[in-house]
């Protein structure tokens, strides 16, 4: 897992590059949100033969489909993050410093790892 830190107001398909960067284990399936539908991402993932399922925007010419059953397990990811959140920590930001807040997400994302493992 890999964690980055991006403006509020920044479209999500700009940190796509800084995550996906230098992801050890080369993924074979990119699930991913409307935010994320561009032609570079497209591209990018084809040419490291990643299969995308991510939705296309209202405004795209050329209609793209999706396997529903697949995209189905992003539910999991929106879950993670939910339970990322309920971290007051998290939800809140305190930390001052970008630093201290990748660290504790990365301390609770352990703690969560853990939680699962042991059920």
């Amino acid at each position: 897992m890999r964690t980055e830190i991006m403006p509020g107001q920044t479209s999500d398909y700009r940190g796509f590059d800084l995550v996906m960067a230098d992801n050890p284990p080369e993924p074979s399936v990119l699930l991913a949100d409307r935010g994320y539908d561009s032609d570079n991402i497209q591209k990018k993932m084809e040419a490291r033969d990643v299969l995308t399922q991510i939705p296309m925007r209202k405004s795209r010419k050329m209609r793209v489909g999706v396997d529903h059953s697949l995209y189905s397990l992003r539910n999991l990811v929106e879950r993670c993050f939910n339970k990322l959140k309920n971290a007051r920590r998290v939800a809140t930001r305190y930390d001052k410093t970008a630093e201290f807040f990748l660290g504790f997400i990365d301390i609770t994302s352990i703690r969560l790892w853990l939680r699962l493992l042991s059920t």
